[in-house]
């Protein structure tokens, strides 16, 4: 078995060939532990004893090396039995129902309808991972290989892992009703640090040159307050404060609300803007248009509310859409391919090298505030940030850090 093993890990290429006969040594060494046969798949609790075994006699990188062999090891035994079963697949009729009660959960707890799209997919595909097999035999086991598969044959990053992770545990606690905590043990993603791009003060003035109308307004809107991409689309009427200059963000990652500032030099183009956004307003209330969506259960107590100025969208799309959950033809906020063509139009333009997107403009604002001497628990306040890890990534780009080391060369 361990031979067959070793041939799995170099024919993957995931671990380095000087690394493999320490992953088979760490794996025959947990079964000879343990005294089982190294056929069998063993659980978490099993690894732990060994594993705290290994600590008292090994250094910490070596335990977790450990630990990532034995996870290697046992996603290897389940495509070995995958391959050997034969079971019958349910009626997807099974799968159907869980789909439409996952659906109604989701809208339930107010996730997002971008969060609802994305934990179906994930639920689709685990649902062909499992080869539609029925979902009151599902176990931990099945999820743990799952995401096995994801890190190992996929290779996703360690983000596209979690988000996954998130989607089936939400399945298995909320749908199926099944605790799984103490049953996890996949293969990791490897997490790769990356350090944000930033583009310069005179970088962005280029791009700004090239893109025009409302789509340059939302851009540097984000630039001056460092929001992200759905904060901006996302605000309404009454979060813009002009006479304090404040932009309030509602619900933002994490559903936390939040206040930044308002760049001063926006005022102008923001007064205008709000003119020609309440002459479309006016219109949907002459035409009697549906009021615009609301969050949480404010629709059912305010049924009103959405046809109100203060609660219109700041960036209003131009054409009436229908609403995908409550199939009511309203208007809705502005796609954000819109202002992503744009930006990239203008990057192009511009003729700059970085990859950039939207959501740069916010890494940049960031980078400047910590640049000019902005206290770093500032910074996170007004980005957002729930730990000061995330803002911290920031002072690894910071030019004031940089040029303040000089290189021993220039002494001679």
């Amino acid at each position: 078995m361990l031979d067959n093993f070793r041939s799995y890990l170099l024919q993957k290429g995931s671990i380095k060939p000087n690394y493999v006969p320490y992953y088979l040594k760490w794996v025959a060494d947990c079964y000879s532990f343990l005294n089982v046969l190294n056929s069998d798949r063993l659980d978490s609790d099993r690894k732990k004893l060994y594993l705290a075994d290994l600590g008292k006699r090994h250094e910490d990188w070596q335990v977790k090396q450990a630990d990532m062999a034995l996870r290697l090891y046992d996603y290897f035994l389940s495509r070995g039995l995958k391959s050997s079963a034969s079971g019958i697949p349910v009626s997807g009729e099974d799968w159907a129902a869980i789909e439409v009660k996952m659906q109604e959960v989701l809208r339930l707890k107010h996730m997002s309808y971008s969060t609802e799209k994305t934990y179906l997919l994930w639920l689709r595909s685990f649902r062909a991972f499992v080869k539609e097999k029925n979902p009151a035999e599902l176990s931990g086991h099945d999820l743990q290989d799952f995401l096995s598969y994801l890190a190992v044959e996929k290779r996703v990053s360690a983000s596209t892992q979690n988000q996954a992770l998130n989607a089936i545990v939400f399945l298995y606690r909320h749908i199926l009703e099944k605790n799984i905590d103490n049953e996890l043990s996949a293969v990791r993603a490897s997490y790769r640090r990356r350090l944000p791009v930033v583009l310069t003060i005179q970088e962005i003035e280029r791009i700004f040159d090239h893109i025009e109308g409302v789509q340059r307004l939302m851009a540097m809107l984000i630039y001056g307050c460092g929001l992200r991409l759905q904060e901006c689309l996302r605000l309404r009427i009454k979060d813009i404060d002009l006479e304090q200059n404040i932009v309030i963000v509602r619900s933002g990652k994490g559903d936390r609300d939040r206040r930044t500032i308002l760049p001063e030099s926006l005022k102008d183009d923001l007064i205008r803007h709000i003119a020609k956004v309440k002459s479309l307003h006016d219109k949907d209330r002459k035409d009697d248009i549906n009021g615009v969506w609301l969050p949480g259960a404010l629709e059912k107590k305010y049924p009103n509310a959405g046809k109100e100025w203060a609660w219109f969208w700041l960036f209003s799309s131009k054409s009436l859409s229908v609403d995908p959950r409550t199939l009511l033809v309203r208007r809705h906020h502005m796609h954000p391919a819109s202002l992503q063509k744009a930006f990239y139009d203008g990057l192009k333009k511009s003729g700059i090298a970085k990859q950039a997107s939207v959501h740069t403009l916010r890494h940049s604002f960031a980078t400047y505030l910590l640049e000019n001497g902005y206290d770093i628990r500032t910074i996170q306040e007004l980005l957002g940030h729930k730990n000061l890890q995330t803002t911290m990534i920031y002072t690894h780009v910071a030019s004031k850090n940089i040029l303040s080391v000089r290189s021993p060369l220039d002494k001679i």
